[in-house]
């Protein structure tokens, strides 16, 4: 019997997302059929709302998403990324992208910078290709999508942030090297900056230093493990950064004033990993010769690889419970008020605003 599901279109900026009713299609080769609990608004998601950035039209937003397999196509190799078989029920998440190994520009290293990148939450809705994004009952993972089983305890709201902003600072730190025992700048406090502050610690930083414009975020960040909090806004700003020797800097403001002054203040073989400037904004500036007396290394990152998903799940459903992450999502609404949410979302800028859906059985 075929299942009637639904999802909320985006067709242009600053329009309600309408609704769409329609019967699942069939499982393709080596897909799965999941079953979304709860979905996070991002970011991007609130950008692309806005009309800050394009996305093909229309498309059904959302790609921070956890959810239980409802069907498994009897083509897929039936296994997560860990080995660990799959089943009915299980409780997954998934990584923002699907890329296909056999293609001419694939690299492991890099593998979200495919040619032919299949993306959740990114893509246009055609006769052929939907459910592919997060504010919908359900989504359909094609082939070459790595997934991971999750405890069935984990909060689904942080669970749902998994996939993008945890496994996002999770690259940053693999490409800042070592964090144990050196003092890091972190610039941007945000999910992505709170959770960089969080691993920091649990990698045995010595100095976690959050530096952002809102004393609230700054605040927040202590309860992350930062040992020292910096108003970029006020005039006295580089004294602290004078007084500790700044081993890494890792950026999630894209302020380029923030960006500027981190690399500025870098110690002797200093390495800077910029992560935010992901939007239009004026030319960063960089010394280039002290960019070449202090040895610095300065490495930009875009999305992630599969090793930093995996470092992303472990180390949420190891830590989920020992720091505050429950309290970033400020607000929940249920998909049917999902207008709501974004509303929200926009005008109060929370950390993270949640939508969750209860699991449907209607069938024709």
């Amino acid at each position: 019997m075929k299942k009637l599901a639904t999802y909320y279109v985006f067709n242009s900026a600053n329009t309600p997302l309408t609704k769409v009713d329609k019967l699942l299609p069939a499982l393709g080769e080596g897909e799965i059929l999941v079953n979304i609990r709860y979905t996070t608004l991002c970011g991007s998601d609130l950008h692309t709302y806005c009309g800050l950035r394009n996305e093909p039209c229309p498309t059904i937003l959302g790609h921070e998403i956890v959810g239980t397999i409802e069907e498994i196509s009897p083509s897929h190799c039936g296994l997560d990324a860990q080995g660990n078989e799959l089943r009915v029920g299980d409780l997954v998440t998934w990584t923002v992208f699907s890329s296909d190994p056999s293609t001419p520009s694939y690299q492991p290293e890099t593998p979200q910078k495919n040619e032919r990148l299949y993306k959740y939450g990114h893509r246009q809705i055609t006769a052929q290709d939907d459910f592919h994004g997060g504010l919908a009952t359900h989504i359909i993972l094609r082939p070459h999508t790595c997934i991971r089983i999750l405890p069935k305890n984990i909060s689904l709201a942080v669970a749902a942030t998994i996939n993008c902003a945890v496994a996002t600072s999770a690259g940053a730190l693999r490409l800042a090297e070592t964090i144990t025992a050196k003092n890091v700048h972190i610039a941007g406090i945000g999910l992505l900056g709170l959770v960089t502050i969080a691993m920091c610690r649990e990698l045995g930083a010595k100095d976690i230093i959050a530096s952002d414009i809102n004393p609230i975020r700054l605040q927040l960040a202590k309860s992350f493990g930062a040992t020292h909090v910096l108003n970029l806004s006020e005039s006295k700003k580089n004294t602290l950064l004078q007084d500790i020797v700044i081993d890494r800097f890792i950026d999630m403001s894209g302020s380029p004033e923030a960006m500027e002054l981190g690399i500025e203040t870098l110690g002797l073989h200093g390495h800077a990993v910029l992560v935010g400037a992901v939007f239009n904004q004026r030319l960063t500036g960089i010394d280039a010769e002290k960019v070449i007396r202090k040895m610095l290394s300065i490495k930009g990152l875009h999305n992630y690889n599969y090793t930093d998903f995996s470092t992303a799940v472990d180390f949420i459903i190891t830590n989920w419970q020992k720091y505050p992450f429950e309290s970033l999502i400020e607000r929940e609404f249920p998909l049917t008020e999902v207008n709501a949410a974004i509303d929200y979302a926009i005008n109060h800028k929370p950390i993270r605003a949640g939508v969750y859906i209860q699991p449907s059985t209607e069938q024709i």
